[in-house]
């Protein structure tokens, strides 16, 4: 069996994290057998070098290697893609196909991103592991195949099974043994070293002088997150070696190569919502609107008690208390947002009611029994509102502040309501 240092050096992975150590160890445990593989790890930290040495160290090194990437092909050619079909089996298949597990015989197939794979291609899957057959696409004959499958992803292989997005059975069968690749975050000592092979090889690359970063810069190199992990880091030292012509890069030089390079402490995010959280602003208007709805139908029925009964009383009462409710500090983030719906409604229940424009005619065909009502008793809602706004104000003398607690509303709806009334 070949040893750790040597296989790092042939497959050109670098560095000394002992975690990373142990990653290339399992698999060169494995390889000998045809045990699958799940390869686990963040977007960007190299998973793609693993299977690539299990099949080498196998002893179906000599069959065919045939990388997949699972989250680029569509869901309705994917089955095609890796199982083949049969000629006339769908619009377009104009002849036989065979798919990557045919053609594979005998080798291995590294499935990545198999966390994206449809449902119905991990039943097909499923079964190629657990005996060995699959059938094409628009066939019903079984045909066998002798392929090692290593899978990758990037997924949370647990959440995507409480989630009903993978099966539980095809994780089980696929992760045998489970080789986990560390993020590079977690591989300070490693990052440097990374960073200094990646300039010296864009500099022979593009045949310049190779960079250099001064110990602020290695200190800043060393400190940030890495959220794309080695793809990033390696984009970075390409993008300094082609547009720096000063070749010691100073901290401040490599701190506008890395985004958010002041907010990398990682964000602590509840993805788990309670019950009574809605999941889309859409549900909110449509509780806010649901809400309206329900205090123009308060509205009405305490127009129409004053029109049948006349009990002002009463229904000041019951008004004072509605229009706390409407204007409450709680709805105030709506208000400005809803003030034209508001506008429109009072017009529509103005209209719906029959009353004109000077609240002193009714509809007669409407409501029979407000046929005759006194003048001092028809007041409308608006009058009521803006005679309380009145008293208030008188009260407190002119301070808004007061004024608007006493009426139960914020001082922006109060100053907002004063300029409506021209007060």
């Amino acid at each position: 069996m070949e040893n750790i240092q040597a296989v790092k050096q042939r497959f050109g992975i670098i560095g000394n994290d002992p975690k990373l150590n142990r990653a290339v160890e399992k698999a060169i445990q494995v390889a000998p057998t045809d045990i699958s593989v799940l390869v686990t790890g963040e977007s960007g930290v190299g998973k793609e070098s693993i299977p690539k040495i299990i099949h080498s160290l196998s002893h179906r090194k000599h069959g065919k290697y045939i990388a997949v990437n699972c989250g680029a092909i569509p869901e309705g050619t994917i089955d095609s893609e890796l199982f083949g079909h049969e000629k006339g089996s769908f619009t377009g298949a104009t002849a036989t196909r065979s798919g990557y597990f045919e053609v594979a015989d005998g080798g291995t197939i590294f499935l990545d991103e198999v966390g994206e794979l449809p449902l119905p291609t991990q039943v097909r899957l499923l079964r190629v592991l657990e005996n060995g057959e699959f059938l094409k696409v628009g066939s019903s004959k079984s045909q066998k195949t002798d392929v090692r499958i290593v899978a990758a992803t990037n997924v949370n292989m647990n959440d995507a099974i409480d989630k009903g997005r993978f099966r539980e059975d095809l994780y089980y069968r696929l992760s045998t043994v489970e080789i986990n690749l560390p993020p590079l975050r977690k591989r300070s000592e490693d990052i440097h070293l990374l960073f200094r092979k990646f300039s010296a090889d864009f500099a022979q690359k593009y045949k310049m002088p190779t960079i250099k970063l001064d110990d602020d810069a290695v200190s800043l190199l060393l400190q940030y997150r890495w959220g794309g992990n080695i793809r990033q880091l390696r984009n970075v030292a390409e993008q300094i070696s082609v547009l720096e012509q000063n070749r010691n890069i100073s901290h401040a030089t490599l701190k506008h190569y890395l985004p958010d390079v002041g907010s990398n402490l990682p964000a602590v995010i509840n993805a788990k919502k309670s019950q009574g959280d809605f999941s889309s602003e859409r549900e909110i208007l449509y509780k806010v609107l649901f809400d309206m709805q329900r205090d123009v139908n308060d509205l009405k029925k305490l127009t129409l008690e004053l029109m049948k009964t006349g009990n002002t009383a009463k229904v000041k009462e019951e008004q004072s208390s509605l229009i706390n409710k409407i204007y409450s500090e709680e709805n105030d983030n709506q208000e400005e947002m809803l003030s034209e719906m508001e506008e429109a409604q009072d017009a529509q229940d103005v209209e719906v009611l029959g009353l004109s424009e000077n609240n002193q005619e009714v509809k007669k065909g409407n409501y029979d029994f407000a046929e005759e009502i006194q003048e001092e008793e028809n007041l409308s809602l608006q009058e009521k509102e803006l005679e309380l706004i009145k008293k208030s104000l008188e009260k407190y003398h002119g301070k808004r502040k007061d004024a608007a607690d006493e009426l139960g509303i914020s001082e922006r709806t109060l100053y907002r309501k004063i300029k409506q009334y021209n007060l």
